[in-house]
């Protein structure tokens, strides 16, 4: 039995699709981004801008050690949504039930990594004596309730993969709304430091996660968890990872990235990590809704495949773009105008709020060129082209950043010139995936070489 909320996008109003897909997801990431903004916001204001650097110096940290499984949930999707397109129940059910249970494994090993490795990367980072114990605190907390990060990812994708974007939407903001009273009640109430932060936002994603998990284990359609039948399939597990794994390596190692160039802002001292860290709240209110507009690019893109639809594939290219670019074109001079009202909100330091501006002022400009790479990164993953994703993103957001960040910086070492390694980088990555979807044969031959 289909139920509403599932979309199949292998027919209808392409753009229409598009958007109704991504307005959920938008309306996610973004509560999602409120209740970090929420944590920045309590941390910076109730315990200090040590803490705040703090936790604006972890978030590059947690998404290397969380960017493989992210990878292989990524995976998963593709293939759901390609089975689902297809109408295979079967495999549908063994890919659903062999995810999960990825993500349980996954969760656990994640937990004691990150525990057991905090303390270690943070020295090798350079994180400063000053930020060092609360860094550490947040991390271990964080990463101890891995396993409903991982969870609530893999649900809310299998649910997105089958057309599915209000629910994780709903789930999002109840977890939200969870995180920022908890923030209140621990930090303010029980004065819990930066602790309360961390467990405020562990105890909400708990709950987002066994919101999804019930959802899965409730609906009547062809893709419903049972305990039962939660075990790895390893045929299907190969076929997961085959696809998930180069997707991981890339947000891993594009992380590693992040990480250094986390660790050569750190040089310039807690101002400056607190201004990167506060306009990094700001910078999530554009990026992940194009994040949002990249998964539904892969979710339209799998279900499009798997029905043998090539001229809906390539419109559904142009419409995106489209959709991206208007709202980039619309949201940075917004940004950008009332970018110190922002900044304040986190931190009443000039120092501070000078560093966040001036990382405004380097990064806005270029977002139309990450917005094009989104859709352009979705597209190829639908198509299963994940390995070609990697070798992008990887040789251009890691080794042309790091060949800048090592070889250029140094010459004129300031903020501002390790800031620019972003924007520079971005630019790249969009023109090769431009040149590969023009050039490439990303699409599977049965369908290249077709006339729909």
């Amino acid at each position: 039995m289909k139920e509403k909320n599932t979309m199949l996008m292998t027919e209808g109003v392409i753009w229409k699709q598009l958007l109704l897909f991504s307005l959920p997801l938008l309306a996610g990431n973004l509560f999602q981004q409120l209740y970090n903004t929420v944590d920045s916001i309590v941390v910076g204001n109730f315990i200090g801008s040590e803490a705040l650097a703090a936790v604006g110096s972890s978030n590059p940290l947690i998404n290397l050690i969380i960017g493989m499984f992210m990878g292989i949930a990524a995976g998963a999707g593709v293939i759901i949504s390609q089975y689902y397109g297809a109408g295979d129940r079967q495999k549908l059910s063994w890919a659903v039930h062999t995810c999960i249970a990825l993500s349980l494994i996954g969760g656990v090993a994640l937990s004691i990594l990150g525990v057991a490795a905090s303390p270690v990367i943070l020295r090798w980072m350079g994180t400063p004596d000053d930020v060092m114990n609360n860094s550490v605190i947040y991390l271990r907390i964080f990463f101890a309730g891995s396993l409903f990060n991982l969870l609530y990812n893999m649900a809310a994708g299998v649910l997105r993969a089958v057309g599915d974007s209000k629910r994780p939407l709903y789930y999002l903001c109840a977890s939200s709304i969870v995180n920022i009273v908890l923030d209140m009640l621990f930090v303010v109430g029980f004065h819990m430091g930066i602790a309360g932060a961390a467990f405020a936002t562990i105890i909400a994603q708990a709950v987002s996660a066994a919101l999804c998990a019930l959802a899965l284990m409730r609906t009547g359609d062809v893709y419903r968890v049972e305990l039962k039948k939660i075990k790895i399939d390893l045929r299907m597990m190969k076929r997961i990872l085959a696809i998930g794994i180069p997707s991981g390596i890339q947000q891993s190692i594009i992380s590693l990235s992040n990480v250094i160039v986390q660790a050569n802002i750190n040089v310039y001292g807690s101002a400056a990590m607190a201004g990167y860290g506060a306009y990094s709240k700001i910078d999530g209110f554009v990026t992940l809704p194009l994040q949002s507009f990249c998964i539904a690019a892969t979710t339209f893109t799998g279900q499009n495949i798997g029905a043998k639809k090539k001229k809906r594939v390539m419109r559904g290219i142009f419409q995106g773009i489209v959709i991206s670019l208007i709202y980039t074109a619309v949201l940075s001079p917004i940004l950008y105008w009332k970018s110190q009202d922002l900044l304040r909100i986190f931190s009443s330091d000039a120092a501070v709020l000078e560093y966040g501006r001036i990382t405004m002022t380097i990064l806005l400009p270029l977002y139309s060129a990450l917005s094009i790479h989104q859709i352009l990164m979705g597209t190829f993953r639908g198509a299963g082209k994940t390995v070609v994703t990697m070798l992008i993103g990887v040789g251009n957001m890691c080794i042309l950043r790091m060949i800048y960040i090592n070889g250029i910086v140094p010459f004129f070492p300031s903020f501002q010139a390790v800031m620019m390694c972003y924007p520079i980088t971005w630019f790249s990555t969009m023109l090769m995936d431009v040149i590969y979807c023009w050039k490439g044969k990303w699409l599977p031959r049965y369908l290249a070489e077709s006339e729909e």
